[in-house]
């Protein structure tokens, strides 16, 4: 396990018998920190997003399945992992601890302990892979102007994060203006959790109506987008938060890159394109919560699908792969 003296955000942890996250919902106004005792109580917590973002998604997976074991819930293995059906980390995380329950609980428990370990440790590497084909790209070596959508920092992982952590390790080389934020609606997690992350790092960021991406893209404000992923396809479709995909649009019109950025655990080989990924619909409150009428109703996907065709690069912690000129993420396991 990291230190607990490292000061970077742990979004979920492990503590005195229960799941320890932090509650999303409740920044930036206060720092909360919730332990959840039961599957039931972390079933609730990842679906209102009080736990989000694929690998933390996966992390607290791993733990949701040793909390299980250790409160004779197994029966409830099945609900957790189909939580959230778009997340491919959250599969991922039950599947792999679940593998180890006829080892008993401890080992079930160091199977989440090392995934936490093994998820920072990626997204650190492949922020400074993802920095380092960002500038041989652009071809510069001077401060950058960036736009991230949605929260893909270390509140989205097990810490560090992936979009924001590369904004972080250009931010450390002295390598970065200004970010551009999109308040990501309905729930604004650029708004509530990218901004307070950036503030907390000390990295100049201005916040923007998800409506001015495209302007700020297209009108040459901003060199590059980077975002997360929530799934990527073997073919390079990479699913994220809805409004990514006009991001990306805006950015292959501006001739801007595009910058995916991920831990290899994100990439479901078992996943042929985009069309087979299941997209969450949420609730219709989310969107007719803001004086509707009461007759209207609501279209509320949570993510959207981005093309491959679309999507500059993948950085992973094993390497970066040019999605739009063929390179298939299958290739960064053979690299």
């Amino acid at each position: 396990m990291f230190d607990d003296n490292d000061d970077d955000i742990r979004p979920v942890t492990w503590h005195d018998g229960a799941v320890r996250i932090i509650d999303q919902t409740a920044l930036p106004g206060r720092l909360t920190y919730l332990d959840l005792g039961t599957v039931e109580e972390l079933i609730a917590a990842i679906q209102r997003l009080a736990v989000r973002g694929a690998p933390a998604l996966g992390v607290a997976g791993a733990y949701g399945v040793a909390l299980a074991l250790q409160n004779g819930e197994c029966d409830r293995i099945a609900d957790l992992r189909a939580a959230r059906p778009t997340a491919v980390n959250l599969m991922t995380g039950v599947d792999r601890a679940s593998a180890r329950i006829g080892e008993g609980f401890e080992a079930v428990l160091a199977e989440a302990h090392a995934m936490l370990d093994q998820e920072v440790t990626a997204n650190r590497t492949l922020s400074a892979y993802g920095a380092d084909w960002l500038l041989g790209r652009l071809g510069v070596q001077r401060p950058l102007c960036l736009l991230t959508h949605c929260n893909a920092g270390a509140l989205a992982t097990a810490g560090w994060g992936t979009a924001l952590g590369v904004v972080r390790d250009l931010h450390a080389r002295g390598l970065v203006e200004v970010v551009y934020v999109d308040e990501t609606r309905p729930l604004l997690q650029g708004t509530r959790l990218t901004a307070w992350e950036l503030d907390r790092l000390g990295i100049p960021h201005l916040v923007q109506a998800d409506g001015a991406a495209a302007g700020a893209i297209v009108s040459g404000r901003v060199d590059a987008a980077i975002v997360g992923a929530d799934r990527i396809a073997a073919n390079g479709d990479t699913a994220n938060k809805i409004g990514t995909l006009g991001v990306a649009l805006a950015c292959a019109h501006a001739e801007a890159p595009f910058l995916v950025a991920a831990p290899t655990s994100t990439v479901d080989l078992a996943t042929p394109s985009g069309a087979q990924i299941h997209v969450e619909q949420r609730a219709e409150a989310e969107i007719l919560g803001h004086s509707a009428p009461a007759a209207s109703r609501a279209h509320n996907p949570a993510f959207d699908v981005t093309p491959a065709a679309l999507v500059s690069a993948l950085t992973t912690e094993r390497g970066v792969a040019e999605i739009a000129r063929g390179e298939l993420p299958g290739a960064l396991w053979t690299a």
